[in-house]
């Protein structure tokens, strides 16, 4: 494969690179470079996670080295699951299971326990050189990638030591990317700053889009805000269950949590049903969604662009109750295989009905 296609695979369904010209060269330099991804394991899993395991599944077939880095002590850390490490490890397993049912080949990629890592001296030499290397201040400002404000570190001082932790994490696994949502942003920011302080690589950033809540935004929620602050804010959420879908719902969940969500006319910002068209639906080679509209509003029309759905509903040309049923009709279609897979799998069963009984906390 030319570099230019890896280069093609590797940008696509992203919202920023950081930098362009570095990934080119980086692809220019190393046949198979390492990326990695980390995630907090934090309960059952929903569908804006797809969005970064599709991109994981680009990574394999652009040829990268890839890690996935289940982030154990960061979510013990982050008081994820009440801070018990036996849901959190459950949790981390489930991940693994639904990246087998949605057709990723689990086998090419290096799962890599936090646990494993924090038990090596190095990699607390490495988070303490990293961390001579900046300040309070540039760390407390760095606690939103933990979903968090900065004046929570005050009651609790683990909270400081989490940013560091992925910095870290980046230099101890000696990463060529690091691929995360774009509410990673300021990590790998941290992480690029003070790499060459310390020896070590700047990574290449690539972020994914962060799917919004069905809740969607508030007017609080927007008011003096940047756009990524405000995804941070209402990105769709497993400790809240009414924002969310989630791979292994049925087909009768799927139909009520969508026809509840939020889906303002002629809007196309922070509207989640828009949001999962672009970047679920859509971003599959080949979708069609078909909208089956009253005859007095023009009949059943079947769209195959993103951008064709996006002029259509500017234009008022589509109902929202239209397009949630074509949503959810589409979703249903698309979730059908992981749902079934994880059901027919016992483990995954019961790991599914272990979270469920398990308070998930913010």
């Amino acid at each position: 494969m030319d570099i230019e296609r890896r280069y093609e695979i590797l940008t696509r369904n992203t919202a920023e690179i950081v930098v362009p010209s570095e990934l080119m060269d980086l692809l220019q330099r190393k046949e198979h470079p390492k990326a990695y991804i980390g995630f907090e394991p934090s309960g059952l899993v929903h569908i804006g996670w797809l969005i970064w395991i599709d991109k994981i599944r680009d990574f394999l077939e652009a040829g990268i080295e890839t890690y996935v880095l289940e982030a154990t002590w960061h979510a013990c850390i982050n008081d994820k699951l009440g801070g018990s490490m036996e849901a959190i490890r459950k949790a981390a397993k489930l991940v693994r299971k639904v990246m087998e049912a949605y057709g990723v080949d689990v086998s090419k990629i290096n799962f890599v326990d936090a646990e494993d890592l924090v038990s090596d001296k190095k990699y607390w030499e490495i988070l303490i050189k990293a961390a001579k290397q900046t300040t309070l201040a540039r760390v407390k400002r760095s606690l939103t990638i933990m979903g968090r404000k900065a004046d929570e570190a005050e009651t609790d001082f683990s909270k400081l030591v989490y940013p560091m932790m992925q910095v870290t994490d980046i230099f101890y696994l000696d990463l060529d990317i690091a691929l995360g949502g774009t509410d990673q942003r300021k990590a790998h920011m941290l992480a690029r700053d003070v790499a060459e302080k310390v020896g070590r690589k700047k990574v290449v950033a690539i972020h994914t889009p962060l799917l919004v809540g069905l809740q969607g935004p508030s007017r609080m929620d927007t008011l003096g805000k940047e756009i990524d602050e405000v995804y941070a804010d209402v990105k769709m959420s497993k400790s809240k269950p009414e924002t969310a879908v989630f791979v292994h719902d049925d087909p009768k969940a799927i139909k009520w949590k969508i026809r509840k969500a939020y889906c303002p006319p002629r809007q196309l910002e922070y509207n989640p049903i828009i949001e999962i068209n672009k970047l679920l639906l859509f971003s599959k080679p080949g979708f069609t969604l078909y909208i089956d509209r009253p005859a007095k509003y023009g009949g059943p029309i079947e769209i195959t662009t993103f951008n064709e759905l996006a002029k259509l509903y500017i234009e008022g040309k589509i109902h929202p109750l239209d397009l949630k049923n074509a949503t959810a009709e589409a979703l249903i279609k698309l979730l059908k295989p992981i749902r079934e897979k994880l059901l027919a799998d016992k483990e995954s069963r019961e790991l599914i009905e272990y979270l469920e009984k398990t308070k998930i906390t913010r």
